[in-house]
């Protein structure tokens, strides 16, 4: 008998254990009847059903659904088109999916099939590091396909996204960092600006000489010192 709590109660009776789950409004749950004497809980059995969901919905909801995508290509493609295809091959491979490159051949296409190996292939040897191939070129028909696996787990992607995100948060805050110290490099500390002088002191006063009367002018008062 295990309590509501998760403690060990001991050996007893059936009805006894009842009894006391339901003393607690609580339901008297059988986890393991094969065991020797059956093992019975005290648990809030509807509690127990929501929180099993809960977690069932959870896990649903982390799970990742590999599907199959699909890029087809042309023997004659040119490599424009070539490369704008192999970047969604790599996005697809990148978000957790399979991919199937796929070359149909139309009427006398089928006498170069060659070509469309080549095409695969070269598909194949540039997506390499991102990739597992599940199947080599093969052809069916009209059509000859590959299909390449992605190289790494979904756990493994988002760690390295995680990884990838912090570094990058790190680089932005180092160079924000960099970036305020040049900026008070630039400003400096504020220098102290030339010392406002007082008012000029002056010596005593001295006294000042009126100027000099000027010469009278011609024709004035004549000079006392001089005789007729």
């Amino acid at each position: 008998m295990i309590g509501d709590e998760g403690e060990q109660i001991g050996i007893m009776p059936p009805f006894e254990a009842l009894k006391m789950a339901r003393s607690k409004n609580l339901d008297l749950v059988e986890i393991s009847p094969t065991a020797q004497p059956p093992v019975c809980r005290i648990m809030d059995y509807g509690k127990y059903l929501y929180q099993q969901e809960k977690k069932e919905r959870e896990a649903k909801k982390h799970q990742k659904t590999i599907t199959v995508k699909e890029v087809k290509f042309r023997i004659n493609v040119d490599d424009h088109d070539y490369e704008t295809k192999r970047n969604h091959v790599l996005r697809f491979l990148d978000e957790g999916d399979k991919v199937k490159a796929t070359i149909f051949f139309r009427g006398r296409e089928m006498t170069r099939t060659g070509l469309g190996r080549q095409i695969l292939e070269r598909l194949i040897k540039d997506v390499e590091p991102h990739s597992i191939v599940e199947f080599r070129p093969r052809q069916e028909g009209n059509t000859l396909h590959a299909i390449l696996a992605p190289k790494k787990s979904a756990v493994e992607r988002e760690k390295e996204r995680e990884k990838e995100a912090k570094q990058k948060a790190k680089q932005e805050k180092k160079l924000a960092q960099e970036k305020e110290k040049l900026e008070a490099e630039k400003v400096g500390p504020e220098k102290p600006g030339p010392e406002k002088l007082g008012p000029e002191k002056l010596g005593p006063e001295k006294e000042t000489q009126p100027a000099p009367v000027a010469a009278a002018a011609a024709g004035g008062a004549p000079n006392p010192t001089s005789q007729g």
